[in-house]
């Protein structure tokens, strides 16, 4: 298990330590501490007891995959590795299967039924689950579910976990894991979408500051 000391979202989103995005980001010290905290306790637990670490970070590196961000997926993908490197392409495999665009699902409300759109409920094949395990499995069609078809988690959404072997505490925490990576990696591509927009005028400033010192 590795020790990050790195604020995880500074690194994901490549905020400098001393950059103006940092310096944003200090304004709202307890949101970030505690973005902070919500990783250690959920991928660097001291004791993860029967949710695995590397169940924990192939989750992680699931849901970069899904969100389509490289730099999320790089890092994941390297603690994956440390824990079970066999794992990295088989869940790579998957997730390239199991792309899709959303949210989406079915609302159960006779006045929102007319919203309801339609998309691809992913599960496993046969071959990558005998790679994945029955937990792993059942873990990252969940997890597909959560990210695509957030409406459809109702409580018979769960029995699958739950034929896979997941306690009632694993699952509540597999269910934190992937809301809380939703939010770090949204945070983190905002802030790369504000870097992005920002570098443009830092230029022209110093072009600026150029001309008219010349």
């Amino acid at each position: 298990m590795s020790t990050p000391t790195a604020d995880i979202i500074d690194l994901l989103a490549g905020i400098a330590a001393n950059g103006p995005l940092a310096a944003v980001r200090d304004q709202r010290a307890q949101a970030r501490e505690n973005a902070q905290r919500s990783f250690e306790a959920l991928l660097e637990p001291a004791a993860p007891g029967t949710f695995a670490l590397a169940e924990r970070y192939a989750v992680a590196s699931f849901v970069s995959q899904l969100h389509g961000f490289a730099e999320a997926t790089a890092f994941y993908g390297d603690l994956l590795g440390d824990e079970a490197p066999a794992l990295i392409a088989v869940v790579a495999d998957a997730a390239t299967d199991a792309a899709a665009t959303g949210p989406f699902g079915a609302y159960r409300e006779p006045n929102l039924q007319d919203e309801s759109t339609d998309g691809v409920r992913w599960a496993a094949d046969a071959g990558t689950a005998a790679a994945l395990g029955p937990r792993l499995s059942a873990a990252l069609a969940h997890t597909h579910l959560l990210v695509f078809r957030p409406r459809e988690a109702r409580a018979e959404a769960l029995q699958a976990l739950v034929d896979a072997g997941w306690s009632p505490d694993d699952i509540v925490s597999l269910s934190q894991l992937v809301a809380f990576l939703s939010f770090q990696l949204r945070v983190a591509w905002g802030l790369r979408v504000l870097a992005a927009a920002s570098a443009p005028l830092a230029t022209s400033a110093a072009s600026a500051t150029v001309s008219e010192g010349a």
